[in-house]
């Protein structure tokens, strides 16, 4: 393979594997399991029916065609009808909030998140950093540096660059053409820019700027050093929350340009809901490590990973789930892919590169980083409603099965007609009566499944008792109800 940034982007999205949710894997393994219990208990009820009338010597073998209805009652269909309905309706919530997601496994995989990976610049703070001030080196005038800094920000079309251009300019700096040999672009690897040009007597110079870490490695490179006045200025600049970019003329450092962003407002509650609901979040940075410390302490964050490139957003994320935690992220560039393509809910912005749209499992049409505190809303609102409509099935298959059996196997066993409490009809309407009601509850629960169940920002022991309060004692109630209603209509129009 090639050494280059792209191969290596290629190379990890090509490595990179999701993993199943724990819910997904879960409602699979309860699903099959109770479809092989009644499919056993079905089984096994034909061979005692006819052991029993042998011995006795009296009443008659329940019928082939009263076990397949049974069966059928019993495994659940409900549940299974429906997980369709719930995956169709969350990728409908999804795009009227202008998401497009791959699959409804996606935006299911939303509800399990407990983690979210966030950007700095754009999601936690208005990313529009502008440039606030020069600190220059001693002995260098704060005209020097300015003049230095507009000069390697020429070819920079960001706002941070274009902000260096403005500032200096108040500063009444002159823009003296330059002859230009090569235009230096800005990587998440090399973390600096700049430009190539030649003085007047034809000599080459280098004009960078960029992270302070990433200028003291350049420039140590070639014999330099990076004054310790320029050091603790950074740090102070850091520790207020803002961006230290230092600025380089070959191999001197001619001082530090802050950076100021705001973080938006509300945030700070944004991410207290969500550690109320039991999701941590991680802040991700390029900047350094004091930079990242006071803007993760003033937004609310859980933790955050400074100065950081694909290589470790990658590592960082198998790091999590390798403690079993499920990731969302969001990630708009060629850098982003590998760890867009690891996490198990990736957004995509729309303004991003093919590469990111490709490696991720939704794709935010507004390109708006903070939709993932939504999308992650909306999939908990998702789970809340597969666990409800799961709670309502089971319950629903265990009153159908002590609603069915006494009357189906009254015939089998005579005693069993005090445990008939429903007092059907006959064996052929109760089995009627149950397969009808079992088609209509499905009916019925569509438009739950498409409305979905109301998420609440509440613990997961209280979530646990509404649902089985409503859910599960419902479901134990209304096949009662249902299949005696259904009952009663059956033998009134002779029909059973």
């Amino acid at each position: 393979p090639g050494e280059s940034f792209l191969d290596r982007m290629i190379s990890m999205v090509e490595g990179a594997k999701r993993q199943k949710t724990p819910n997904e894997i879960a409602l699979t393994i309860l699903l099959v399991a109770l479809t092989i219990v009644f499919l056993v208990v079905t089984v096994t009820l034909l061979p005692f029916s006819v052991f029993s009338v042998g011995a006795v010597g009296a009443g008659k073998v329940v019928s082939i065609t009263a076990l397949v209805a049974l069966l059928v009652c019993l495994i659940p269909t409900t549940i299974g009808g429906l997980l369709s309905a719930v995956g169709v309706a969350g990728m409908s919530r999804m795009m009227q909030a202008n998401v497009i997601a791959t699959s409804g496994r996606a935006v299911e995989a939303a509800g399990d998140v407990d983690l979210l990976l966030l950007d700095k610049t754009g999601t936690i703070t208005h990313g529009n950093r502008q440039a606030s001030s020069f600190l220059p080196a001693p002995g260098v005038s704060e005209k020097a540096l300015a003049t230095c800094a507009m000069q390697a920000s020429y070819a920079d079309e960001t706002p941070e660059g274009r902000s260096i251009v403005a500032l200096a300019l108040k500063l009444a700096v002159s823009q003296s053409p330059l002859r230009a040999v090569s235009e230096v672009p800005f990587t998440a690897q090399t973390r600096m820019s700049g430009m190539d040009v030649l003085n007047p007597d034809g000599s080459k110079r280098e004009l960078r700027k960029g992270a302070v870490d990433a200028i003291r490695k350049h420039i140590e490179a070639m014999g330099g050093s990076v004054p310790a006045e320029v050091l603790r200025a950074s740090d102070e600049v850091s520790r207020r929350g803002s961006t230290p970019l230092a600025v380089a003329d070959g191999s001197t450092v001619l001082g530090i340009v802050e950076l100021k962003d705001i973080v938006k407002v509300g945030i700070k509650d944004r991410f207290g809901e969500l550690r109320r609901m039991g999701i941590k979040t991680v802040m991700i940075t390029g900047d350094n490590k004091l930079t990242a410390a006071a803007i993760a302490a003033e937004a609310g964050v859980d933790d955050f990973l400074a100065e950081a490139t694909p290589e470790d957003k990658l590592k960082l994320i198998r790091q999590y789930q390798a403690e079993g935690r499920l990731v969302a992220m969001t990630g708009d560039g060629t850098n982003d892919a590998p760890a867009l393509a690891q996490a198990d809910v990736a957004v995509a912005m729309n303004s991003g590169t093919q590469a990111a749209k490709e490696a991720g499992n939704m794709v935010d049409l507004d390109s708006n980083p903070t939709k993932l505190l939504e999308i992650v809303e909306t999939g908990k609102a998702l789970l809340m409603t597969r666990g409800s409509l799961t709670t309502f099935s089971i319950a629903n298959d265990v009153a159908k099965y002590f609603a069915i059996i006494p009357a189906i196997f009254v015939t089998t066993y005579p005693q069993l007609a005090a445990l008939n409490v429903m007092r059907l009809g006959s064996p052929s309407s109760a089995i009627l009566s149950a397969v009808i009601f079992n088609a209509l509850i499905i009916m019925f629960l569509i438009p739950l499944a498409l409305k979905g169940v109301k998420y609440r920002a509440v613990g997961a022991a209280t979530l646990l008792r509404r649902n089985l309060l409503i859910y599960g004692l419902g479901g134990l109630i209304v096949p009662f109800i249902g299949i005696k209603a259904i009952d009663l209509l059956l033998v009134a129009l002779n029909l059973a």
